[in-house]
């Protein structure tokens, strides 16, 4: 069986909602990274690209009729490059990256591009169809982020909870304080600050130029969702979202984003033939299901299942990047993997509530961040692992060459 090597990886800024990048199209949007990776490697012949595999969980407007494929022909890629959407919600650009590495090992493909894309500014109002002729009552919802046309049989069945509200289940259930939460999510903001400060994400990070009508371009180099400057005492005045005296607030929760990252996947052969040079190989993904209304316990047994699959264990991660979906959830996941809240190797570098989370593109982000970090510490394991709504959780592990 051949080897999955990441070769390249490149994202966008992530940017706050209605902000910097809210002009973008999501299709242009999507489209940037994969440019970048071009850009970046001019010696390889691009036409030899076998797929690319985009995560993206709205895909409900500008996303829609296969952003992927869209965004490969937008990049200039050549018109033999095929292109397929992958919709697993939060997890959706993990699971791209597994998927393609699946392929790959497996000797079905050699050259891979995977990914993901999400536009929450530019996510549409969408129109439910009328049930019968005349009707005059018109259902229109939201695709911004959550349930929408919601099928009352998964309602009776299993709930239809906001997502904030099954964090509130969680932190219940598995006694997560406020006051821990709170302070999970400072050290979010505290640790971006450090690797913005050390110059961290630039080898993350392409600039993003912006077309203003009547003003000069404006350059985006940087996260635009970080708050810095966030105190304990200001976390802990905000009000609960969900309910009266509530845990779940707007500052330890992550954010409503834009953004796109994109990686260049080969295998062993395909490096040699072609002179690329390897970073990371992965080592294995694997998926699994919770109850929808404890959606943010999906990377527990997703971590058990992908650590025995690989025959490693969580102490031989010299960096873990969960997506911090709710405070609530990453301690409790943290916790029930027998980690500390404050873990040194769990999102060194800050996490989504800090950074931001653009639904299909947080999950290659995570393998980018990984990445970067266990370069610059040498170190030789990483485990990413997100939660995904409607209940099930994805974890990849992948090792520094």
């Amino acid at each position: 069986m051949s080897e999955a090597y990441i070769c390249d990886a490149i994202r966008t800024p992530f940017g706050r909602f209605n902000g910097a990048l809210a002009s973008v199209r999501t299709d242009d949007l999507a489209a940037l990274p994969i440019a970048e990776l071009m850009a970046r490697n001019p010696g390889l012949d691009w036409s030899l690209i076998d797929d690319v595999i985009y995560g993206c969980a709205n895909q409900a407007g500008e996303d829609n009729r296969n952003v992927a494929r869209m965004a490969a022909l937008l990049a200039g890629l050549p018109i033999s490059v095929p292109g397929a959407t992958l919709n697993r919600l939060c997890g959706s650009g993990l699971d791209a990256v597994g998927s393609a590495a699946r392929a790959l090992r497996c000797g079905e493909a050699q050259l891979m591009i995977a990914g993901g894309v999400e536009s929450m500014s530019r996510s549409p109002y969408v129109m439910a169809k009328a049930e019968q002729a005349f009707a005059r009552s018109q259902q229109l919802e939201d695709t911004t982020i959550g349930w929408r046309l919601v099928n009352p049989k998964m309602k009776a069945l299993y709930g239809v909870d906001a997502l904030t509200l099954t964090a509130e289940h969680v932190a219940e259930e598995e006694g997560v304080s406020r006051a821990d939460q709170d302070a999970f999510a400072l050290r979010s903001q505290q640790r971006w600050l450090r690797a913005q400060e050390a110059g961290f994400f630039a080898n993350e990070i392409m600039p993003v130029t912006i077309a203003q009508p009547r003003k000069p371009e404006r350059i985006v180099s940087q996260d635009e969702h970080p708050r810095p400057d966030s105190t304990l005492d200001a976390l802990s005045g905000l009000k609960g979202v969900v309910k009266e005296g509530g845990t779940v607030t707007a500052g330890n929760s992550s954010g409503i984003n834009d953004g796109a990252c994109a990686l260049l996947m080969a295998s062993g052969e395909a490096v040699d033939r072609h002179g690329l040079k390897p970073r990371a190989r992965v080592v294995a993904m694997a998926t699994a299901g919770v109850a929808p209304r404890l959606m943010g316990m999906g990377p527990v047994p997703a971590v058990e299942k992908v650590m025995q699959l690989s025959g490693l264990a969580i102490g031989q991660m010299d960096v873990i990047e969960f997506n911090e979906a709710f405070a609530a959830q990453a301690i409790a996941v943290c916790r029930r993997l027998g980690l500390q809240d404050d873990d040194p190797r769990v999102n060194p570098n800050g996490g989504a509530i800090a950074i931001g989370h653009p639904l299909g593109a947080s999950g290659a982000r995570l393998v980018t961040t990984a990445l970067n970090q266990l370069e610059r510490q040498q170190g030789r394991y990483a485990l990413c692992s997100m939660c995904v709504g409607v209940g099930q959780g994805v974890a990849l592990i992948i090792e520094r060459v």
